[in-house]
């Protein structure tokens, strides 16, 4: 017969595993360049069914790489964000359209004064559905009338993610009286804001 500590313990790892799984089943994850991963992540944080936004980079060959390699723009990775969310809160579909409509997916390696690959306007996908999913959003963006020019974002299979340094992670949140938080940041939340405001989370 089995201790009584012991048949604890096992029932707390039992129910560790099935929480661990259950809770893993209601999240998925999503993979956006669009320029400058402080303005990005700071647009994905306040959307409702957002558990986490992650800066980083990826689609390049370099391992590791720093901020400062990337903004030189020899690593071949772009400046993403890993979006972390509830899709029963939150589709994948509306994510996109957020994407889409938050940054300029018209101008090739390039949003505002930020120019080189490493701010191109990219989809990383994670398996054929997020696939489908994005050509999908890249057609019907493509073909609506928010954008007067052709889109140039690029849907890609997600590789070789690695995680920005902690100094860039939470930036906005962060730095909020920065010039290049007020300037640059600022704006364009006002804007998110005002666009998707039955999207955001109740401050």
């Amino acid at each position: 017969m089995q201790k009584p500590d012991l048949i604890i313990e096992k029932l707390i790892a039992l129910v560790t595993v099935v929480y661990c799984t259950f809770t893993n089943m209601e999240k998925s994850q999503a993979v956006f360049g669009a320029g400058c991963f402080w303005c990005v992540e700071a647009i994905f944080q306040n959307l409702k069914g957002v558990e986490s936004v992650e800066s980083g980079y990826s689609g390049g060959e370099i391992k590791n790489p720093s901020y400062k390699e990337v903004c030189m723009g020899v690593t071949g990775h772009a400046e993403v964000v890993k979006v972390t969310f509830n899709p029963e809160v939150i589709s994948y579909k509306k994510l996109l359209e957020v994407f889409f409509q938050t940054h300029d997916p018209t101008t090739l390696n390039k949003q505002g004064a930020d120019v080189g690959t490493q701010y191109r306007s990219v989809i990383f996908y994670e398996n054929n559905s997020q696939k489908e999913a994005a050509e999908s959003a890249k057609k019907a963006a493509d073909s609506s009338e928010i954008w007067n020019d052709p889109i140039v974002t690029s849907v890609e299979p997600l590789k070789n993610y690695y995680p920005a340094e902690d100094g860039h992670q939470n930036y906005y949140n962060q730095h909020g009286d920065q010039p290049y938080c007020n300037l640059v940041i600022r704006p364009k939340m006002d804007k998110f804001r005002a666009k998707f405001d039955e999207l955001l989370k109740k401050q």
